[in-house]
């Protein structure tokens, strides 16, 4: 069997918890940041874990995870 390919762009997006749990970055803090309250920026700065329907999907895009 040859080898599998992990997609780069999904390596640089998920890492893997120590629980094995697939944790991600949240969205709309890269741009147009002026507007939103800062409680907000703080909220979307920490990490978040990958719903349970879309872990399927991510392992299939990073087979070695």
């Amino acid at each position: 069997m040859p080898k599998l390919k992990t997609r780069k762009a999904a390596a640089k997006r998920f890492k893997a918890t120590g629980s094995g749990k697939i944790k991600r970055r949240k969205a709309y803090k890269s741009h147009l940041l002026e507007h939103k309250t800062s409680k907000r920026k703080r909220r979307l700065s920490k990490s978040a874990l990958v719903d349970k329907r879309d872990e399927k999907n991510v392992h299939l895009m990073m087979p070695y995870l």
